[in-house]
């Protein structure tokens, strides 16, 4: 594949900027900057920024591609007399993944998420997971006066986390999910469509598909193809169905998940058509997870869906990690099925 390496360079790019739900605005800027003349770019008043490609035809169906500009943070809630910040995660977000991590904040701010000093802990503590309404953020101030100057009650702030390339074709980073659709997405746009498509970047997925909700009803799509990443638990100690899906084995068709249960014959097709040009593909063994659909499928009077995934380890962490060739294998199925959708 001939774009490969620009596709990497975007995903990396879009990987390093900050957008959680709510503060997506970083991220739409720099998409609207790589949208390709011609198009047709519009911003709806909750954010997503929505792309009509026109192509050489009219589809018999009104296509809507989209992916989520969004990722999982934290915003704060109260800053204490000592200086330190209370917070609340913005998306799902284990606290087993939050203890120790460096966080930042749009000004520049670091901070370090801190909990009760290990030698602090009662026996039952020890034991315990930390909830995240025991810990807090340490930015380094000595009181609240001083914390103030920096931080405000209601500012985000995010992972730090370091985007590369490691082992036999991996990548890691914070935001892959949904960065990568984001990317996915914009080089389709470079593409000389041969049919009209409506792409689709939302806001607020990881608070409840909401900004999805809005697109569906401003387009009023036919058929809606989420493009997305997917957990993948392909490590130590899951064996069997509970792997969910596998790095290294495709692009992920899903047939059902929490929020959805995608339209069968889209199912089927996205499987055929990845056969039909070579491409690995993979569904899910679990019932697991959600993603735009959930709000597009049940606009207007209804909408076909179908979701296109990445597998994904480590999901909502600030090391998610995929493989090229599962990108590679999604960006070529989402290329392929756009002509048979739009006259199905």
């Amino acid at each position: 594949m001939s774009d490969t390496k620009e596709l990497y360079a975007l995903i990396e790019k879009l990987s390093r900027l900050c957008g959680t739900s709510g503060d997506e605005q970083d991220i739409r800027e720099f998409i609207k900057e790589r949208i390709p003349a011609g198009c047709t770019v519009t911003t709806d008043s909750i954010g997503n920024l929505t792309v009509f490609r026109k192509g050489r035809k009219t589809p018999k169906n009104r296509i809507m591609y989209c992916a989520h500009m969004d990722e999982v943070g934290f915003i704060v809630t109260d800053i204490t007399d000592d200086g330190q910040l209370k917070f609340a995660p913005v998306g799902g977000i284990s606290p087993a993944v939050v203890f120790g991590r460096r966080v930042v904040f749009a000004n520049g701010t670091v901070g370090v998420i801190a909990a009760k000093a290990l030698h602090h802990l009662s026996s039952d503590e020890k034991d315990k997971q930390p909830k995240i309404a025991d810990l807090a953020i340490d930015i380094g101030a000595e009181n609240a006066e001083e914390a103030r100057k920096l931080v405000a009650q209601g500012d985000f702030c995010y992972f730090m986390s370091e985007y590369e390339e490691f082992g036999n074709g991996f990548i890691k980073g914070k935001a892959l999910d949904d960065r990568v659709g984001c990317a996915v997405m914009l080089t389709m746009l470079e593409d000389e469509p041969e049919y009209d498509t409506w792409f689709v970047f939302t806001v607020q997925e990881e608070i409840g598909t909401r900004g999805a909700a809005c697109a569906a009803f401003g387009i009023r799509p036919d058929i809606a193809v989420i493009l997305e990443t997917t957990t993948a638990c392909d490590i130590a100690g899951t064996e069997g169905e509970k792997t969910v899906c596998r790095l290294g084995g495709g692009v992920v068709v899903s047939f059902m998940d929490r929020s959805t249960i995608y339209d069968r014959e889209l199912y089927k097709l996205g499987r055929s058509t990845a056969d039909s040009i070579g491409v690995k593909n993979q569904t899910k063994t679990v019932i697991a997870g959600g993603n735009d659909s959930g709000a597009i499928h049940k606009a207007i009077g209804g909408v076909r869906t179908m979701a296109l995934s990445v597998p994904t380890r480590y999901l909502h962490s600030p090391a998610c990690v995929m493989k090229k060739e599962d990108v590679e294998a999604t960006l070529a199925a989402a290329r392929a099925v756009l002509p048979k959708i739009a006259e199905l």
